[in-house]
């Protein structure tokens, strides 16, 4: 590493407006401060308000009590009494075991690569190579 170019690295106070206080390693120099910290900010402590100019909760909140209302009135409500009185007892059944009928394969019969043509070389080309190759 080169000397002289990186910055200190020290031990710094860093206090909130609340009063709070953290200690933490930083390349500040002097102790910071800050307005808002994890215990006094709203989404942190709970106390978050949605801020609803246009009522879009108030709106979402009304379809949805509209729709669990809709549900509720298909919804049937049956007695199991009623519908355990009104089912037919159950009947027996024979299960009988039957055997696969066997059946023999019979071999696959062997594929031949069928022979691609080849496209015919010209009567010039092969006469040029048979007198490369005497010489």
């Amino acid at each position: 590493m080169k000397k002289d170019i990186h910055p200190t690295y020290q031990i710094v106070t860093f206090t909130c407006a609340c009063g709070a206080s953290y200690i933490a390693g930083s390349t500040i120099k002097q102790d910071f401060k800050t307005e808002i910290c994890s215990n006094c900010h709203p989404f942190y402590t709970g106390k978050q308000k949605l801020i609803d100019t246009s009522g879009r909760v108030d709106k979402f909140v009304a379809r949805m009590k509209k729709a669990q209302e809709l549900a509720e009135k298909k919804v049937k409500k049956v007695d199991r009494t009623e519908t355990l009185a009104e089912t037919p007892a159950p009947t027996e059944v024979k299960i009988e075991a039957v055997k696969p009928a066997i059946t023999k394969k019979k071999p696959a019969a062997k594929k031949t690569a069928a022979k691609k043509p080849t496209a015919k070389k010209s009567p010039a080309k092969t006469k040029k190579a048979k007198a490369t190759k005497k010489k």
